[in-house]
């Protein structure tokens, strides 16, 4: 019998093709992330789901009573009840730097198009009033390789940007829990005070939420740049939109927010200075790829028996179906 598979997203036709071939032993049902009745009928017989943003409650896991996975396509997996899925038996599982890539070129594309005022521009340019050039651009607008460049956290994404912007030129620090002894690294207050460019690469737990609040906030330059591509809750918006809107921070580049999706009165979407993306620098062909090598992959170990790569919650998943009703 086939393995039942409930993916909350729509696929594009060369994802399709891509897991065409396990046709044979793997039955997925894919189910749009806005589309609830489709994925509350599937849910039901669902042995896993790829998850990837619309959150997974435990109420949700208690209606899955044949569920032994959840195989979050991605990293972070604060979207998921996994608590509730521990109680159940349900193992968790997660792709650490299957994004990382995407994510990072997502976050050098967010830094340089606030940086250089590119949305503005844009715009201008559009409406015919580019020219002349407005004469504030030769007092903003920065190159990356004349900027500090400052990483809070420091895993797969943050590296490889990392990678990126020192091959551009830019003077690099980071900062993580502790001191890794580097020379690039910093305590948050130093990193922040010292740096034009600040990237967030931080996952959203009890420690780091809202981490970056008004004092923080306060205490970065006024000419920097904040590019936030983690989650939107380390970030208290209302700080921020005011910082923005004072002058106090010069830009950001946001392609996560505190609610997703954002609200249409949220003030972010007002602000000139800031350019928004829908969280989706993770979301590319290669990325995708990625993703569902890896879970067809245990999926597979799932059917043979094998333990599950990257589970995150410690359970150990029988290699047959299970019945919680």
């Amino acid at each position: 019998m086939a393995l039942r598979v409930l993916a909350h997203y729509v696929p594009g036709d060369k994802v399709s093709q891509f897991v065409a071939p396990e046709a044979d032993w793997l039955d997925i049902r894919y189910c749009a992330e806005d589309d609830d009745d489709t994925f509350y009928r599937e849910l039901a017989e669902a042995e896993v789901i790829w998850h990837v943003l619309r959150p997974i409650s435990a109420q949700d896991l208690h209606m899955a009573p044949r569920c032994r996975l959840v195989h979050k396509l991605g990293a972070g997996v604060n979207t998921i009840a996994v608590d509730a899925a521990t109680r159940l038996g349900i193992a968790v599982a997660n792709m650490p730097g299957a994004n990382a890539p995407s994510v990072a070129e997502g976050a050098v594309l967010l830094i340089l198009a606030a940086l250089r005022r590119l949305t503005e521009l844009d715009r201008a340019t559009r409406d015919g009033s580019g020219w002349p050039s407005d004469p504030s651009l030769g007092e903003t607008v920065r190159e990356i390789g004349g900027c500090t460049v400052g990483l809070v956290g420091y895993g797969n994404v943050a590296k490889r940007v990392e990678t990126i912007v020192a091959a551009m030129g830019a003077q690099v620090l980071h900062t993580s829990t502790h001191d890794d002894g580097l020379e690039s690294w910093r305590p948050l207050p130093e990193l922040l005070s010292a740096s034009n460019i600040v990237s967030l690469h931080i996952p959203l737990t009890t420690q780091t939420a809202g981490l970056l609040d008004a004092a923080a906030l306060g205490s970065m330059r006024a000419d920097a740049v904040l590019v936030n591509t983690s989650r939107g809750g380390v970030v208290d918006e209302g700080a921020l939109v005011a910082a923005l809107r004072s002058g106090r921070l010069a830009a950001a580049g946001l392609d996560v927010f505190a609610t997703e999706p954002i609200p249409a009165g949220n003030p972010l979407l007002t602000l000139q200075n800031v350019v928004l993306t829908p969280h989706v620098t993770w979301y590319t062909l290669d990325t995708m790829r990625r993703y569902l090598a890896e879970a067809v992959d245990n999926c597979r170990r799932m059917r043979d028996g094998r333990d599950l790569a990257n589970v995150v919650n410690g359970i150990v998943v029988p290699n047959r179906p299970v019945n919680r009703e």
